[in-house]
């Protein structure tokens, strides 16, 4: 019934049944509209600062790149779609600040499943998401994302591919998903924040707080008898 219910409303949404209704949960808010051509008449809602969208691969203010190729994110991946080389830094004219730096970095979009654990692992906030996640290959190629793909340009902005879907403010607050800001725990850290500064945006604006419900929290104790019904001393 749920194969059904699903076809219905791609039927309901195509312009040629005069589709208007907004469809988030299947097509990302796409509406579609009549018209003889669909030129303008695809449009998007507005989407969570939080979305896991495509990846990008950060700078710092400086244009090193944030990347110290130690493999985490790789490591951390469930689909297994990220591929990652380091390289030691050429002292004279080094890559990134660390000894190391990410000379392979591929992400394999046919896998991805956009979880986010890859953002988490990163120690240095080098990798994170962007609010795209519209967009189709036509061959298998376009969809293995190069090191020379990911990396933000000059402007810190995410670089924008031909068969990619951007539309306004979703190039903005591309690492609007990162870790908590308390470091080990420390009480004096919470909203502080705790990263550096990214090329293009300067220092990151902390997670905003989130409501906490005020419910009493009970914990029920269990006892146990005696093992096999005997008492014991």
């Amino acid at each position: 019934m749920g194969y059904l219910e699903g076809f219905g409303i791609t039927l309901r949404q195509h312009r040629l049944f005069g589709g208007k209704r907004v469809t988030t949960s299947y097509s990302g808010g796409r509406r579609a509209r009549k018209g003889k051509s669909t030129e303008g008449s695809d449009e998007k809602i507005d989407k969570p600062e939080r979305l896991h969208g495509r990846h990008v691969l950060n700078r710092y203010e400086d244009g090193m790149e944030k990347c110290i190729g130690c493999e985490l994110c790789a490591g951390v991946c469930p689909a297994k779609c990220i591929y990652v080389r380091g390289k030691d830094n050429d002292p004279e004219n080094p890559t990134s600040p660390g000894e190391r730096f990410g000379f392979v970095y591929e992400i394999n979009y046919l896998r991805c499943i956009h979880c986010d654990l890859c953002v988490e692992a990163c120690p240095t906030e080098a990798i994170t998401e962007s609010k795209m996640f519209e967009f189709s290959f036509t061959n298998r190629k376009d969809a293995i994302y190069t090191k020379a793909e990911l990396v933000v340009d000059d402007s810190g902005k995410p670089k924008q591919l031909p068969w990619e879907d951007w539309r306004e403010g979703e190039d903005l607050l591309t690492s609007g998903w990162m870790r908590a800001t308390a470091a080990a725990g420390d009480a004096s850290f919470v909203g502080e924040v705790g990263w550096s500064n990214e090329l293009g945006y300067g220092v990151r604006s902390a997670e905003p707080k989130q409501a906490v419900a005020d419910t009493p929290k009970t914990v029920k104790t269990i006892s146990r008898g005696p093992a096999n019904g005997h008492g014991g001393h």
